[in-house]
């Protein structure tokens, strides 16, 4: 979060803005070259180290590699044979195809480096995985502010070069030091077990299909979403880089300040999902209902005081975060839908706990239909004060349906 508003006040709201639409096809092809693969690994693991069969675990995370592989260097082919299409068609040519030929070069990284987060996951070595992301993470923040530094930053294309450098290079560091933990840890299971002539390669897309497919559309429509703001905002009658700024300052400065106290809730938040699939198997459904009742409680009045701070102080806070009142308006404005954001990350894990992850991913996908059309035609019309409004209605929909799937859901399984 400090990082997100050095880089912010570094690179100013329209450079911001670009970012972010860089960052949303870089995150299409993220979830095509990983596909769910970190899942299968984790699953196929589990179930072969639960037996005792540890070589045909380590079977298994090879043949996930491989798949890894092959689905980072398609997806690395595709953004560069795509990539002079974003920047002019998307981008109106504010920065060439350079950005994305450097995004090539980590997706293959990402990809093994799924697949080995699964593998520490599934042996309940999580921790190893948190190590690499904060050391990722030091080294990206590191190399950004090198580079910003170095660089004249009055170019936008510079100013992207740079920040998607340093995540490749962070990429790589990580990939690399995640392979090395991988293959110490290995070592310990090689002697232990024999190895069968089974295959993992069905196995591996049964269990990648259905999340890929579903992944797809959701970051299909996401990434399309984040492209047609600024597009559409231009028949409002805005110039194209002022179009940039306003929806930097939504997304890229007022979002994240009104997002981070969910670091509180996303404590607890994050493991209702395996608590509620193990008070499932073991029959504690009364647990569940009283879990459920205290968390909604506390999420509640955590949100209402977040909401409530956010519309009183958003002139200090943009003051004291951004040195200016650029996206004050923008905080204080969306500040009544904490509540409902905050709530709807509950429910999403509290669904996903109870079984019902397809019912999320349906809920996501049909609230970005929805979203992706009030764009389409409130933007000529209203502008930026039509980009609110779909705001709005994207969260009320998702938490509707998502509260009421949820009480279908305890219904049925109680």
């Amino acid at each position: 979060m400090v990082f997100n508003i050095y880089v912010s006040n570094k690179i100013g709201s329209e450079a911001v803005g670009v970012f972010s639409l860089v960052m949303s096809v870089y995150m299409f092809f993220i979830t095509l070259a990983t596909s769910g693969l970190s899942i299968a690994c984790t699953y196929l693991v589990s179930q072969e180290f639960a037996k005792s069969n540890y070589l045909e675990g380590l079977k298994a995370v090879r043949s996930c590699n491989l798949f890894g592989l092959f689905l980072g260097i398609v997806s690395s082919i595709l953004i560069i044979l795509f990539s002079n299409i974003i920047s002019t068609t998307w981008l109106n040519n504010k920065i060439s195809a350079i950005p994305f030929y450097l995004i090539a070069i980590g997706l293959p990284c990402i990809a093994i480096s799924a697949v080995i987060n699964g593998y520490f996951s599934a042996v309940r070595k999580a921790y190893k995985s948190a190590i690499s992301q904060a050391l990722e993470l030091g080294v990206k923040i590191i190399i950004s502010i090198l580079l910003l530094q170095f660089f004249a930053l009055n170019n936008v294309e510079t100013v992207c070069i740079c920040l998607i450098l340093a995540d490749v290079i962070s990429e790589v560091f990580s990939c690399s030091f995640l392979f090395i933990l991988y293959k110490i840890d290995k070592s310990f299971f090689n002697k232990r077990s024999k190895i069968t002539g089974i295959s993992y390669k069905r196995k591996i897309l049964n269990i990648t299909l259905p999340v890929s497919v579903t992944s797809y559309i959701r970051s299909g429509l996401s990434t399309l979403k984040e492209f047609i703001v600024p597009n559409r905002l231009v028949l409002f009658g805005l110039p194209y880089s002022l179009a940039l700024s306003e929806y930097g300052r939504i997304t890229g400065m007022a979002m994240p300040v009104i997002m981070f106290p969910t670091v509180f809730i996303s404590s607890f938040s994050s493991l209702i999902i395996p608590e509620f699939s193990s008070l499932m198997a073991k029959g504690y459904k009364k647990r569940i209902l009283t879990v459920s009742h205290k968390i909604f409680i506390i999420a509640t009045c955590f949100s209402i005081i977040v909401s409530i701070i956010c519309f009183i102080f958003a002139n200090n806070l943009s003051l004291a975060i951004f040195q200016n009142l650029e996206c004050s308006r923008y905080i204080k404005i969306l500040s009544p839908l904490i509540l409902l954001m905050y709530l709807d990350n509950i429910i999403d894990n509290m669904l996903k706990g109870l079984n019902r992850q397809f019912k999320v991913m349906l809920c996501n996908i049909a609230d970005l239909v929805i979203t992706i059309t009030l764009l389409y035609f409130l933007l000529p019309e209203l502008g930026i004060l039509g980009f609110i409004i779909s705001m709005y209605v994207s969260e009320i929909f998702n938490f509707t349906v998502s509260y009421f799937e949820l009480k279908k859901a305890t219904k049925e399984v109680f």
